[in-house]
């Protein structure tokens, strides 16, 4: 475990345990006022005189939303943001001899998506109010993004952006998730220390027994060694296997954990008759959501859940047969964003999910692997997508339970390779270690993809 991730763990235990009193802080303005201060103190921590940067991001990005056209704000905060992003992490090419720390790195990484997220949900209760008044028809039972009692202005955005709740580690909520665990009551009345206990046993402690093991065992720079390349070839194939458990476990410990910060200071939580989405919150029953806040008894009696923060389900990562579906429930809330933002606004039907996945590459990073890693997402759906038609529709060919397992081995087969190159990350390394494979990941897709043509073709003739 590098020290970086000791920092990193460290502020995420800070973080649970903060929680315990600040959910117990019952008036609004004090709970914004010390949320923004100790995220503050947090980014001043790890970032020291670099967290100019953060405070620049929200300055520009609060003048965005608050003053530009709401037709355009969010594509402008959008520009600008990413545009800021990509110049901090390539400061050496412009004459700048120094690089941010890889903690102000992940700070400037959510706080882009929740800004631009931000500018976003402006823009969209913006064309909502614009319809309504077109075609009333069309109009809510209650506004789902920002409305009339979301009064913003430049303290709002600054306490939004600066809270200490994921401002380090995620994961990404959006304003209404935010507005709500300062007004509304839900926070008081749900069993949150069980529901945090459920989140990190037994789990947790597995994945940290797995990291340590595999980071022991199957270190990825022995891929970089000489005695790697004396290795058979099945050998240098199958150590993508560990590398990429290890590389999941790691993951897995902080999007837990994350999650539990969120539970342990009443953000995030709603009734779970709100039907709430991982990022963005609540999804119907608005009118009642409201009504209850009025009644302590029926507040008392209601069952609440976290899923608006809901940021890993392992199970699904794990178990499920499909990339699509294993994507789905990785980093779930900033997959919202890039769906909601992204994928859902882009203009191009054809080209949205390379679009998608390209501006996934560049909030990573600018490290040739995350490319590489993510470009090859699309190519690998395609073929995907042939073989879930010839193997889990029906039993024409095999059996569907032998299907969902030949499927499964593929979908991990496939991320075990990509991630090598994301973690990697410098292209050099990278095409060492595909060089000692033979690249073999790309004949075989190419086979699968026209056996699969071949076989669907024969399946419709039949």
């Amino acid at each position: 475990m590098s020290f970086d991730d000791i920092i990193y763990l460290f502020f995420l235990m800070f973080s649970i345990g903060f929680g315990t009193y600040y959910r117990k802080i019952e008036n609004p303005k004090s709970r914004k006022h010390i949320g923004a201060a100790v995220g503050f103190l947090i980014v001043l921590a790890v970032s020291r005189l670099h967290s100019i940067h953060i405070l620049i991001t929200i300055l520009v990005n609060g003048a965005i939303i608050l003053y530009v056209d709401k037709r355009f704000c969010h594509l402008v905060s959008f520009f600008l943001s990413f545009v800021y992003l990509i110049f901090l992490r390539t400061t050496v090419y412009f004459g700048l001899p120094y690089s941010i720390p890889s903690h102000t790195n992940l700070i400037q990484m959510i706080l882009t998506l929740k800004l631009v997220g931000l500018a976003f949900e402006v823009n969209s209760a913006y064309t909502k109010k614009a319809q309504n008044k077109a075609t009333p028809a069309l109009k809510n039972e209650a506004e789902t993004e920002i409305g009339d009692d979301y009064v913003l202005d430049f303290s709002h955005v600054f306490y939004y952006a600066l809270n200490y709740v994921g401002v380090l580690t995620g994961p990404y909520y959006n304003y209404r998730t935010f507005y709500d665990h300062l007004y509304k009551p839900f926070h008081q009345y749900d069993d949150y220390k069980t529901a945090a206990l459920k989140k990190f046993f037994p789990l947790v402690p597995i994945y940290a027994i797995v990291y340590l093991l595999t980071d022991y065992l199957w270190p990825l720079s022995y891929t970089q060694s000489q005695d790697f390349e004396e290795r058979s070839f099945l050998y240098r194939y199958w150590y993508i296997w560990p590398t990429f458990l290890n590389f999941r476990a790691r993951i897995y410990i902080g999007l837990t954990l994350s999650e539990c910060s969120c539970i342990m200071a009443g953000l995030g939580v709603y009734p779970d008759f709100a039907n709430s989405q991982p990022g963005n919150g609540p999804t119907t029953n608005f009118n009642k959501l409201t009504e209850i806040c009025h009644s302590t008894t029926t507040l008392k009696s209601t069952k609440y859940d976290y899923e608006t923060v809901h940021n890993i389900n392992s199970y699904g990562t794990e178990l499920y047969p499909t990339l699509r579906e294993g994507m789905k429930n990785w980093n779930m809330t900033v997959q919202y964003w890039l769906a909601t933002c992204i994928y859902k606004r882009f203009p191009s039907k054809k080209y949205r999910t390379f679009a998608t996945m390209f501006v996934s590459g560049v909030w990573h990073g600018v490290y040739s692997g995350y490319y590489i890693s993510v470009g090859m997402i699309p190519f690998g759906l395609i073929v995907e997508d042939i073989w879930a038609h010839v193997l889990l529709k029906d039993d024409f060919y095999l059996p569907k339970k032998v299907g969902y397992v030949i499927m499964l081995f593929l979908k991990m087969q496939f991320f075990s390779y990509a991630a090598l190159a994301f973690s990697l990350l410098d292209v050099g390394k990278i095409m060492h270690y595909y060089n000692l494979v033979y690249h073999w990941m790309v004949p075989f897709y190419v086979l699968m993809f026209f056996l699969g043509k071949h076989l669907l073709k024969l399946k419709k003739t039949e």
